[in-house]
């Protein structure tokens, strides 16, 4: 890594291009943004086939890549500002042929995920019910409409930045903000970027029996801008494209000429009707017919069966596709900064792109990795199959080949949390007595007759999210009620901040509690890791890795069971544990995957006793764990 990765500094941002501008309170375009360092946590990466006929060769070229990175598909946690900053900083500015992004939608939800136990449904049980972990809260879409456009206003001036000359942005959103963020677009990219509005039309939400007062939600948008006047269309691609039997069946017909559809009829004043042959439009009935800008073949909201990771607003790999197909090309950066279940990746990554992918959500960035792991997997295996003239199915037979066979996981800002934000706060609202205002959009809440900040636990308390909350008290001239800050750290010139804002002030005086050192609140955040029963040895030139238990207090908190209950009731280890990953020559620093226990379906167990080649002696051995709540446990071993 090089001086410059290390160090934070700022970065220029391009000035926005449009008119007309959508004003909101609090506004302001970014000039410069502070860029931090990265820290590789983990590196996953299989060796490329043997044979290189079988290998294939996917047009990416990596002459333009950052020195200081290696070379294949980049994963970060951490706020995607930072993120973008980052990637802006180290080499990425006007490198990116496509970015799409899935960002919230300022839909005022929760979003979860549904947590549940391995093992075959109906085998993990006490008193007749499953073993069910609840939801796990992934991110509140919970937003005011100032604070919203700014958050995505920011974020779309760094993209800009990022994009190549002809790169493209595929923004996905719905009518809650559609209307706002056209207007963002236009003044950032120019309204003669603009190229499309894809309506996607897929199953009904919301419809439900009783008295209706809105027609139900049925679909969403998609806007496309370019930064340039050219860029990419690939209209020949089979993604793009749909059988012209699904589209037209009640005139398509065939000839010795081939096929056809007719219009018009015979008999009228048309001047060709004498001959129908002027009635006919051949077709290519197997390139299909150009989708256009309403889609309404891609039905299913949600990503279904095996495809789907468990993440509430995972898209169909279908409809992430079509875009990457048409306005991408094989070896072309694909960027998805709201990564979530890692939908982008794992297409880009399937049809030949390079990609990067970034979360602020830490189980997002799990679910990610866990699901690129697979995609990496498969594909060797495929094109191992395909070097020894085994037969393949007609996808893996012409699917592209990989530009990489593996990932590096970062972490930005040292953006690192023991438990989801989300579910931190709903833990401190309950130990601190706060009851949740759903409806504000700024405060999150009241205790007594004061209101309640949050401030996000990424971050201690500083002066930049006083000035916000002034700024937010102002727009509010007849609250006169105190206000309680609650964070989990607290920098000291923002303390200064607050005895001085306090100082000779009847309303609005600000009361904080940072939650690890307060006399009274303080320490609740206690964290009881998980542990386990592993060890690790010699056989010969094999590596034996043996797991005989594993414990979560976490899970048995949720279960609400001791762990003798727990034991009696659940008494496969395994059931807790999402994945297992080895490296057998781990530094300290950087976790190289050599090994990934990873079951595709939730009904199955992970091994728990591993083989695999032997390090050298002196080696450290580390053993990753993951349980089914997305918690890691590292423990490592001198072989």
């Amino acid at each position: 890594m090089t001086e410059k990765t290390k160090k934070s500094h700022d970065v220029t941002i391009a000035k926005a291009k449009g008119r007309p501008m959508l004003t909101w309170v609090g506004k302001k375009p970014l000039a410069r943004v502070t860029a931090f360092p990265a820290q590789a946590i983990e590196r996953f990466e299989l060796p490329a086939p043997a044979d290189k006929n079988a290998a294939g060769s996917a047009d990416c070229d990596w002459s333009d890549w950052p020195r200081n990175l290696p070379q294949g598909g980049l994963l970060y946690h951490g706020d995607n500002k930072d993120v973008l900053a980052h990637l802006l900083a180290n080499g990425f500015r006007g490198k990116v042929k496509l970015i799409y992004i899935d960002p919230p939608f300022d839909s005022g939800a929760d979003y979860v995920r549904k947590v549940q136990l391995r093992g075959a449904k109906g085998t993990v049980k006490i008193d007749g019910e499953d073993y069910t972990l609840g939801e796990q809260v992934q991110y509140s879409d919970i937003w005011a409409n100032d604070n919203y456009l700014q958050f995505m206003y920011q974020r779309i001036q760094i993209l800009y930045s990022l994009l190549s000359d002809d790169g493209v942005l595929c923004l996905h959103c719905d009518h809650n903000v559609s209307y706002m963020l056209r207007c963002v677009l236009d003044e950032i990219f120019g309204r003669d970027r603009f190229i499309n509005e894809v309506i996607w039309q897929h199953a009904v939400i919301g419809a439900g029996r009783g008295i209706y007062v809105r027609l139900p939600k049925a679909h969403e948008t998609i806007l496309i801008y370019s930064k340039g006047d050219k860029y990419t269309f690939n209209t020949d691609e089979k993604d793009v494209r749909v059988p012209y039997k699904d589209r037209i069946t009640e005139n398509l017909q065939q000839d010795e000429k081939g096929w056809y559809y007719t219009r018009g009829r015979t008999g009228t004043d048309n001047p060709w009707s004498k001959d129908p042959r002027y009635l006919r439009t051949y077709v290519d009935i197997e390139k299909g017919k150009l989708v256009h800008d309403s889609w309404d073949d891609i039905t299913t909201y949600r990503a279904q069966g095996d495809e789907y990771a468990g993440y509430p607003t995972q898209k169909p790999e279908q409809l992430v596709r079509r875009f990457i197909s048409l306005l991408s090309s094989s070896g072309d950066l694909i960027l998805d900064c709201f990564i979530g279940s890692g939908t982008t990746a794992a297409i880009a990554q399937k049809l030949g792109r390079r990609w990067i992918g970034c979360d602020i959500n830490k189980g997002a960035i799990q679910t990610t990795a866990k699901r690129l792991q697979g995609v990496i997997e498969q594909q060797r295996d495929a094109l191992e199959a395909k070097g020894k003239q085994r037969k393949l199915v007609a996808d893996e037979a012409a699917a592209p080949a990989p530009c990489q066979f593996g990932f590096t996981t970062w972490r930005v800002n040292d953006y690192d949390l023991q438990i989801q934000h989300n579910e931190a706060v709903e833990l401190a609202c309950q130990h601190l007595g706060v009851t949740r205002t759903r409806t504000d959009a700024y405060f999150d809440g009241t205790q007594g007759g004061r209101l309640v900040k949050i401030v996000p636990f990424n971050h201690p308390l500083t002066p930049l999210d006083l000035e916000a909350l002034r700024a937010e008290l102002k727009t509010r001239p007849d609250e006169e009620r105190d206000i309680l800050i609650v964070s989990l750290g607290i920098q000291q010139d923002a303390q200064q901040w607050v005895d001085d804002y306090n100082r000779n002030r009847p309303v609005n005086r600000l009361h904080v509690i940072e939650l690890r050192t307060d006399g009274k609140y303080g320490g609740f955040i206690k964290h009881e890791p998980m542990s386990a029963e592993v060890s690790v040895s010699r056989e010969g030139d094999q590596l034996i890795v043996d797991i005989r238990d594993v414990l979560s207090p976490t899970i048995l908190q949720r279960l609400n069971l001791d762990q003798g209950v727990f034991r009696a009731s659940i008494p496969d280890w395994r059931a807790v544990v999402d994945c297992v990953l080895i490296d057998s020559r781990y530094n300290g620093e950087l976790f190289n995957v050599a090994l990934s226990d990873v079951p595709e379906r939730k009904q199955d167990f992970v091994m728990g006793r591993y083989e695999l080649p032997a390090p050298p002696s002196g080696s450290r051995v580390a053993v990753k764990i993951i349980d089914m709540l997305g918690e890691e446990l590292l423990l490592t071993f001198d072989v």
